[in-house]
């Protein structure tokens, strides 16, 4: 018999977790912060994901993106049924699953012949050398010229140490027999116990064993297809690109804008060093030894096409921006790899407080004054680093925004009724960024209880816990476990009272609020609140 899984974990589902970085407007504002020009402002698009997991960023992405037609594919069954049953629950019409091999899906005679966007996250290091050649057959056939590529994989010299980990964890995990999670755990133990007895390698790697530390508190979902699979692969970068140069591809740039500013990741002699390269892998390649990178998510272009300098000015004044962090007017802490990056509170304030009424383009933040006499290069710099760090995003545009709203309320409805039972969906789709906004589970009651008529946070607190109580869960507060319905009613309370004060406004300026219609609710019995 064929093992279908050629070595992949497929014990346990991988985690539904949003990376922003497959978000088309980021995509393609990280081409403009690198001068290129790009088609994701074309209509007709045509997105692919490779090994979309559970499908949940193509869903959240297909329903902000209703322009774009998505196409994703897995070879794990309950992902595809999952992602499905999302799509279907959310009435996206277009967004399409397929459950096939790399191979099989490249003769799928139901995709287009070209797409616009092809993305992989994680997936090129956890498969085999000819999954890998597939994959880049796949991109080389189906991408059109001007195309882009999203990839993110595990890189070197940051894994280097780590190596001899990974094969502690996987060769005490095949020793044992049963369900993948025990194992899991046990291997982890294992590993700790070694370096307890004062193991030559972690002593020697004190790095390895902070890392083992992180890996305990990890699911072990995540850690099952992260570590466990047969075949795991850490890449340098020029091996990465030099594969993708067989499919016609040059590198662009880092999929996060923050990367592009590097005075604030490297000290000046490395950056004097790493100028004195001219080839831009090489470049590359000096900067991860500089910064021992363990990570890597690229953008990779089809055709390189610069941008003017009058071209670059006129797309940076069109890019509409919206907060995406509460903003109490006090300091702005961004973190790079040499510590805090010192921003001048009297250049972002203004910025961010304007934005608090709601997203506006660069043009109109110039046309009001928001940077005073500060030089382009130094404006320029700061909205970078404020959208590489998650302060701001880049949006659709906003004259189309009405469109998307409506297939986003429907989404982020059915993510809200699913957290009544699960906390495993965190993010909801916002018709004004294109892309996913973090908002937990107690956030996402809130919402929904505020849809079906609840006005006050004392009443949201009330709806939260009437979903609670029955199913026996419980808050906790300074480490212990809350056991009286007075003592969860406080926190709760408290919690919808600063969500009232700070988090929705956000919520409300990026379209995540849900209008639906009012239901009668039981308190001893929690029917659904939804008519869609």
């Amino acid at each position: 018999m064929n093992d279908w899984t050629a070595g992949y974990v497929a014990d346990l589902d991988y985690t539904s977790d949003f990376y922003r970085e497959l978000t088309p407007s980021m995509m393609g504002f990280s081409a403009l912060s690198r001068g290129q020009k790009h088609g994701l402002n074309r209509p007709n698009l045509k997105y692919c994901e490779l090994g979309c997991g559970q499908g949940f960023s193509a869903n959240l992405l297909a329903a902000a993106n209703p322009h774009i037609e998505f196409h994703a594919m897995d070879f794990m069954p309950s992902h595809v049924a999952g992602a499905t049953e999302l799509a279907e629950e959310a009435e996206l019409d277009n967004v399409h699953f397929y459950e096939q091999s790399f191979e099989d899906f490249a003769t799928e005679s139901a995709l287009p012949p070209e797409f616009d966007v092809i993305a992989l996250h994680g997936v090129y290091s956890w498969v085999s050398r000819e999954n890998q050649q597939h994959i880049l057959d796949f991109i080389s056939k189906r991408l059109k010229p001007g195309g882009m590529v999203y990839i993110s994989y595990n890189a070197l010299p940051g894994w280097a140490a780590a190596l001899p980990l990974r094969r502690i964890l996987t060769d005490r995990a095949t020793q044992a027999s049963g369900p993948l999670e025990p194992r899991i755990g046990e291997a982890l133990e294992f590993a700790a116990l070694l370096e307890q007895t004062g193991a030559g390698y972690f002593s020697s790697n004190p790095a390895v064993g902070n890392r083992l530390g992180k890996l305990n508190s990890m699911s072990h979902n995540y850690l099952a297809h992260e570590f466990f699979n047969k075949d795991w692969t850490p890449f340098h970068f020029a091996d990465v690109a030099a594969d993708l140069s067989q499919a016609k591809l040059n590198f662009l740039g880092a999929a996060n804008p923050f990367d592009h500013v590097e005075d604030v990741a490297l000290t000046p002699g490395q950056l004097a060093v790493l100028q004195s390269e001219s080839d831009p892998v090489g470049r590359e390649g000096l900067r991860d030894i500089m910064v021992n990178e363990q990570f890597r998510a690229d953008l990779f272009i089809k055709g390189q096409l610069p941008h003017t300098e009058r071209g670059s000015v006129a797309t940076w004044f069109g890019t509409p921006l919206a907060l995406t962090r509460h903003y109490n007017g006090g300091v702005v802490k961004i973190t790079s790899r040499l510590g805090e990056v010192p921003l001048e509170h009297e250049l972002y304030n203004p910025l961010l407080t304007a934005l608090e009424d709601g997203p506006a383009t660069v043009r109109n933040l110039l046309e009001q004054g928001v940077f005073g006499e500060t030089g382009w290069a130094s404006i320029t710099r700061m909205l970078t680093l404020l959208i590489g760090d998650g302060h701001l995003s880049p949006c659709l545009p906003l004259s189309e925004q009405a469109s998307r709203t409506e297939r986003c309320r429907i989404f982020n409805t059915a993510i809200c009724k699913r957290s009544e039972e699960t906390e495993t969906l965190r993010f909801l789709a916002s018709p004004v960024t294109g892309g996913g906004i973090a908002v937990d589970r107690f956030e996402q009651l809130f919402l929904l209880a505020r849809s079906e008529g609840h006005d006050s946070p004392r009443q949201w607190a009330d709806f939260v816990w009437r979903i609670l109580a029955p199913q026996g869960q419980r808050l906790q507060k300074d480490g212990r476990v809350l056991e009286t319905a007075e003592e969860n009613l406080a926190v709760l309370r408290a919690r919808a009272s600063a969500f009232a004060a700070h988090r929705l406004p956000l919520c409300e300026n990026l379209g995540l609020t849900l209008e639906v219609e009012r239901v009668q609710r039981s308190d001893q019995h929690i029917t659904p609140g939804l008519v869609a």
